[in-house]
């Protein structure tokens, strides 16, 4: 049973596309704020040499509660703190799929990929509720749209018929993003996710579709998942899930976002804070020579497993998708579409910066 509210935070009032408010004791603690979108894509610029992406953002907020994710500050946009309201204040594009059929049908449209998971998870759990993907992907593949997600929900596994099904008339590029292989520390800094159990699982039950699952073991944190058993129980187990590539980045913290790491660090780990103020002490990312010594570890153990490097999308900074081959310096894989030489932990902060998913418009 739903109760609607008829209060609105600031922000969102300014937006004049509030339908309603609501709250529902199957998400206890969690507000649901339901909006009409003006618009579906999202064009996503990037540096005058690269192309063009386009992504699509169906929620905003993640019940996923990661304590490091890169998308807190997009809160702060509707008046919203990038903490505690990014984890239970969510803003829900109700008429997302009817709004992105009716772009793609516009004449104009290039049919370029499109990439879902880019800012905030199109599979956390309030997916379940609002059935938003299923339209999203109906409308992508029925328009001739190749598509490509990320996601660290196992709600995929709901999915995975219709998207063998669209998998037939265009490209589809899955990515399951799994960075911790400790139970207890994954229950911990990222409270609101799937087990890596799982969403190994899903990674399988995606193989088993016939279709190509990468992994994201991304963000590595330092000190606590770089310890190289962890990062060979890591591999291990995504190749015996069947996980066809794997990428990988050291943990980046953005204003917004650090503050909130930090505050679960103290509590959690505070053993690690005076390590991390003095790691990140000069900026957002983890040291060169980190990253450098990060890369030397893990990418033997990638090799040795058989697996090769995700090819990532220089717009989107996820999963490439086989349509488009991008025309820029780098290595071609065998899906055909081009790992750039400066991607993950080798891409430099300004380069990565016009790489970072940018904030959903509605």
């Amino acid at each position: 049973m739903s109760n609607e509210a008829p209060d609105a935070l600031p922000g969102l009032a300014k937006l004049n596309n509030l339908v309603r408010t609501v709250r529902t004791p199957e998400f206890d603690g969690v507000t649901f704020y339901e909006v009409l979108a003006k618009s579906a894509l999202n064009r996503v610029p990037t540096a005058s040499d690269m192309p063009f992406g386009w992504t699509i953002n169906p929620m905003r907020g993640c019940l996923h509660q990661c304590t490091y994710c890169f998308a807190r500050p997009t809160h702060e946009f509707l008046d919203l703190d990038a903490g505690k309201d990014f984890d239970t204040q969510i803003i829900v594009k109700v008429n997302v799929a009817e709004v992105l059929a009716k772009e793609l049908s516009k004449p104009s449209w290039g049919r370029n990929p499109v990439a879902l998971g880019t800012n905030t998870d199109p599979y956390q759990r309030a997916e379940g509720r609002y059935r938003l993907m299923p339209g999203i992907i109906a409308a992508l593949a029925g328009s001739g749209t190749p598509l490509s997600i990320l996601t660290k929900g196992t709600l995929l596994r709901r999915d995975l018929p219709l998207l063998v099904e669209a998998s037939e008339h265009v490209p589809v590029d899955l990515g399951m993003s799994i960075a911790i292989y400790d139970d207890d520390l994954q229950q911990s800094v990222e409270p609101g996710t799937p087990t890596a159990k799982a969403r190994l699982a899903t990674v399988t039950a995606a193989r088993n579709a016939g279709l190509d699952c990468a992994v994201f073991l991304m963000p590595i944190l330092p000190f606590l998942t770089d310890t190289r058993d962890h990062l060979e129980r890591a591999v291990e187990q995504v190749k015996a899930a069947g996980g066809t590539s794997i990428t990988y980045s050291a943990l980046h913290l953005k204003p917004g976002t650090k503050e909130w790491y930090f505050e679960w660090l103290e509590g959690a780990h505070p053993e690690l804070v005076g390590k991390y103020r003095s790691m990140y002490s000069a900026g957002n990312y983890a040291p060169k020579d980190y990253r450098k010594w990060l890369a030397a570890k893990l990418q033997p153990i990638i090799r040795r497993h058989g697996l090769q490097r995700t090819a990532l999308d220089p717009a989107t900074g996820i999963v490439g998708s086989r349509a488009q081959p991008r025309v820029h310096a780098g290595v071609r894989s065998r899906s055909g579409s081009v790992t750039p030489s400066l991607i993950a932990e080798e891409m430099p902060p300004q380069l990565a910066a016009r790489a970072m998913p940018q904030p959903m418009l509605f």
